[in-house]
């Protein structure tokens, strides 16, 4: 049998290999933007770090007993996502004092070089004063231009000596998790930090909002990087850090940043008209647990179940019906429902999506002409607001369909289904409880039976400033709750 050989050639080429291996010559790093980690982030950080700023804002407390303690000085709270940018700075006032000021650090990103910078809304909001300091240590006074309290962003603008480095805007849909990124901040007043880490995940939600559609990071961001940016190793800037996950308020590896896409619609419209205009399908959704998905045949819990479709509404109008399941919006897969309505917000009013519903176990395509959201609505998926049950009274409802009803093991085939309470409302001191189904509403002997939404805001809107006594069904009892109003 002959034995196949190298020939001297051969032995030469790998002879020459294996001495560029043994001396420790290797192939060269990844630059900035390839796939491999760099070998520094050195150049990036001095590049961009002159975009952003650090924002000093300062406002009048009247009473001493302040967001901040009643969140880390209360052991009943559990597990908060806390917001991050307070820093009070010097002594406590005394407790007879009427008002008090308390300064407060965070960060902020230059979206354009004559000044005007993005930040979160809760870095400003209620300011009396607001500071900011660029990178050179320059510092200006800031004003409000506008600000969007549903994504947590807010535009303020200086007036510069000098044309300001800016940043760029990149596609937040094409970072992938494991990519990396790098936040710049200045956290507890240390400024121009840099931190770097990878993309954890994608689509997050933190039950704060009805946009949400978070960036998950591990790049280390505290106290103070509210605010500032989270870039690619191409130095486009990807997101706004705005939140953590934290027990104690510092870094466990859990950070949120709101993406790039959303922050540039956002900031185009707030430097625009200082406000934010939103489309709206007129839906109420609710996410698809493991259980609705085997009641409603889907294979997986995906997309976003439809309780509640507003009559005359968009939807409505493309024949869409509560008990649909959207899966795919403008063809992006909704792998969670809570991701609809920061998309649905996102696309310009007057623009037809397409969406792919789930109805007796079959795909069905259909076409929504997006309208305008009024500012007064904040439902889900841009739809028919119970806002003022939200804003007055600290919980939100949605109709009980027959589909829901058996789903959930109800008897019953109406009522009011309570989809959210909020925590240390006025709901939830009177003890109605998510899951809760609404049957009867009113004063005293006097209730009459609520089947929608608007049955119950008339009964609270006839009876203004006063108690209202809700006939409750849950776990096959019936009982009382009472809404203390005066």
């Amino acid at each position: 049998m002959k034995r196949k050989c190298f020939g001297n050639n051969s032995v030469r080429l790998f002879l020459a290999l294996w001495v560029l291996l043994m001396s420790g010559v290797t192939a060269s790093q990844p630059a900035f933007g390839q796939t491999g980690a760099p070998a520094s982030f050195a150049d990036l950080a001095e590049q961009y770090g002159p975009t952003v700023v650090n924002i000093y804002s300062t406002q009048t407390i009247q009473s001493r007993n302040l967001p901040y303690e009643y969140f880390f000085n209360n052991e009943q709270v559990p597990e908060m996502f806390k917001r991050f940018f307070d820093l009070p700075q010097g002594p406590r006032q005394p407790q007879n004092m009427p008002s008090q000021k308390r300064t407060s650090l965070g960060s902020g990103v230059i979206a354009s070089s004559d000044g005007y910078i993005l930040t979160n809304n809760h870095v400003v909001e209620n300011a009396d004063e607001i500071n900011v300091r660029l990178a050179n240590a320059e510092e200006y006074r800031a004003t409000i231009i506008g600000r969007d309290p549903k994504t947590d962003l807010a535009l303020v603008k200086i007036d510069p000596k000098h044309a300001l480095h800016a940043v760029t805007f990149g596609d937040s849909e094409s970072l992938r998790v494991g990519d990396w990124v790098i936040a710049i901040g200045n956290p507890f007043g240390f400024e121009q930090t840099v931190t770097a880490g990878i993309v954890s995940g994608k689509g997050r939600t933190i039950g704060d909002g009805p946009y949400q559609n978070f960036i998950q990071t591990d790049a280390s961001i505290n106290p103070g990087n509210s605010g500032g940016p989270l870039f690619n190793l191409s130095g486009q800037l990807m997101g706004i850090n705005t939140a953590i996950f934290s027990r104690s308020g510092g870094n466990i590896g859990l950070g949120f940043a709101i993406p790039a896409n959303m922050v540039k619609s956002v900031f185009t419209q707030l430097k625009g008209t200082g406000k934010v205009t939103r489309g709206m399908i007129g839906v109420i959704i609710q996410p698809v647990t493991q259980d609705l998905a085997r009641q409603f045949k889907l294979d997986r819990a995906i997309g976003a179940l439809i309780g509640q479709v507003t009559p005359g509404g968009p939807a409505e109008q493309a024949g869409v019906k509560a008990g649909d399941i959207i899966i795919k919006y403008q063809g992006q897969l909704i792998s969670q429902g809570n991701m609809l309505p920061a998309l649905v917000a996102e696309t310009p009013v007057g623009t037809t999506a397409k969406l792919i519903l789930f109805r007796d176990g079959k795909e069905v395509p259909v076409e929504v002409l997006i309208g305008e959201l009024p500012e007064e609505r904040a439902a889900a998926g841009g739809g028919q607001a119970n806002n003022s049950l939200e804003d007055d009274l600290g919980f939100t409802v949605q109709v009980l369909t027959p589909e829901l009803a058996q789903s959930l093991g109800l008897d019953e085939n109406s009522g009011l289904l309570v989809s959210d309470v909020r925590p240390g409302s006025l709901a939830a001191d009177s003890g109605l409880q998510r899951g809760d189904l609404i049957v009867e509403a009113g004063t005293g002997g006097d209730r009459q039976v609520v089947a929608s939404a608007k049955d119950l805001e008339e009964v609270l809107s006839n009876n203004k400033n006063q108690n209202i006594l809700l006939l409750v069904k849950s776990n096959k009892q019936t009982r009382f709750v009472l809404l203390k109003r005066n």
